[in-house]
């Protein structure tokens, strides 16, 4: 069943040229989303590897081994090799239409490319081969402002790109004081039914290696099993073969859903209103245990032992007041808010206790002292720089993307991030 779904875009307008020509015009720009469409035969033929790309609208990072993974929002996925972090060298870039998120399981790559899940063999980082397809698995996209709208009728996709727009419009020539201000508009579009899910069961867990996500990933690994959620739903799927998952169930969560957080035999959902905490012994079929609810806001979590980071800011999702929640998840089925602090514009987050690590998004990274979950410390601000999400890695190394690029630091000192290198973004004129 057809359901509407509304996109809510933000269209600001600027005027040039403000004098009155001598026919009563004036030239204005505005910055809006323009739609275009692709067919999924073009979207499916649109994976290749090509040569190192510049960064120039990184969203999401994933590590693996050696490797980092950097999303080029719905381009394509940016490998780097960081065996040595003080010099990383961009060695290939992987094109995928419509990607967003990405997971990695030994050799398998997987990643979305709009409607389908798609795994790769990257065993030859500068020669990635497609190894598999799961189609039509998401109908749509809708995460932190990125949207995009299948329809599996006409087979095709409807996405936007940001454009500036130049016309030249009538005036009344000053005779009245004419203000134009930002223009709210609504995109509609129509949500196709959900796909039929199958079902199936699971053996035993056995040893994986998997790389690790930001607390913005919507993609997760656990041993033989992908989780993925959707704007609605969580969706679970067997890779015990690497390269051919298949999809073994989906559970509705309601709307707003946005990043997932494996800890222990646990998953930590957050979304617009509330985490989501999951049982995750019986990997096949994740229980739900409970849900803190806290005010409409972007909402990615993170968790140490018995105490959940949860950041919410305003934005699209949202107009919650920006801060930080500490919430106590010793009983998981009954959370309990412990403390919230006053953030700028909080974005993601990672944990290397006591180290709390904090993405304020055009505000910079900070770093706080979380000893104390009722006494949490800033320890630095680094300004000037946006800050998205942030991965802490083993060996008091932190890495961090936002869009002036991916910086890494050393963290032996959190009162003194030391950095090692940058991979900038490349300006577009």
């Amino acid at each position: 069943m057809k359901k509407q779904l509304l996109l809510l875009a933000f269209v600001y307008i600027t005027f040039a040229n403000s004098a009155c020509t001598d026919d009563c015009e004036t030239t204005r720009s505005y910055r809006t989303n323009v739609p275009f469409t692709l067919s999924v035969e073009e979207i499916r033929k649109g994976i290749t590897t090509k040569s190192p790309q510049d960064l120039v609208n990184p969203g999401k990072i994933y590590v693996k081994d050696n490797y980092l993974f950097i999303n080029e929002v719905k381009k394509g996925i940016h490998i780097i090799d960081n065996s040595n972090p003080q010099q990383p060298k961009n060695i290939a870039f992987l094109q995928i239409p419509g990607v967003i998120d990405m997971a990695v399981k030994d050799n398998t790559l997987y990643a979305d490319s709009y409607m389908d899940l798609v795994t790769f063999d990257i065993s030859n980082p500068t020669n990635i081969k497609e190894t598999g397809r799961l189609q039509e698995i998401f109908q749509n996209g809708l995460a932190d402002g990125i949207y995009w709208y299948y329809n599996n009728q006409n087979q095709t996709i409807t996405d936007y790109e940001v454009k500036i727009i130049t016309e030249k419009i009538k005036t009344n020539c000053g005779l009245e004081n004419t203000t134009i201000n930002p223009i709210y508009y609504l995109q509609d579009a129509l949500k196709s039914s959900s796909p039929t899910v199958s079902s199936g069961s699971g053996s035993g867990a056995a040893t994986t290696s998997t790389g690790t996500g930001g607390s913005m990933a919507r993609f997760t690994l656990y041993n033989d099993y992908l989780y993925a959620v959707s704007q609605s739903d969580l969706l679970v799927f067997d890779v015990k073969t690497n390269n051919k998952p298949a999809q073994q169930t989906k559970i509705n969560l309601g709307w707003g859903i946005e990043t997932i957080f494996p800890y222990k035999d646990k998953l930590f959902i957050g979304s617009n209103t509330g985490m989501y905490i999951f049982d995750n012994k019986n990997p096949e079929k994740p229980e739900r245990l409970s849900i803190f609810q806290h005010a409409r806001a972007c909402d990615p979590v993170i968790v140490h032992n018995d105490v959940a980071y949860v950041t919410l800011r305003t934005g699209w999702c949202g107009v919650a007041p920006n801060r930080l929640d500490v919430v106590n998840v010793s009983n998981l089925s009954s959370p309990s808010l412990i403390k919230s602090y006053d953030m700028q514009q909080p974005a993601g987050l990672g944990i290397d206790f006591p180290n709390l690590f904090i993405c304020e998004s055009q505000y910079g990274l900070k770093t706080f002292d979380a000893s104390s979950s009722t006494n949490i410390i800033l320890q630095q601000h680094i300004e000037k720089i946006d800050a998205y999400d942030v991965i802490p890695l083993e060996g008091k190394h932190l890495l961090m993307v936002g869009k002036d690029g991916l910086y890494q630091y050393d963290t032996s000192n959190p009162k003194n991030l030391k950095q090692l290198s940058v991979i900038p973004v490349k300006r577009e004129n």
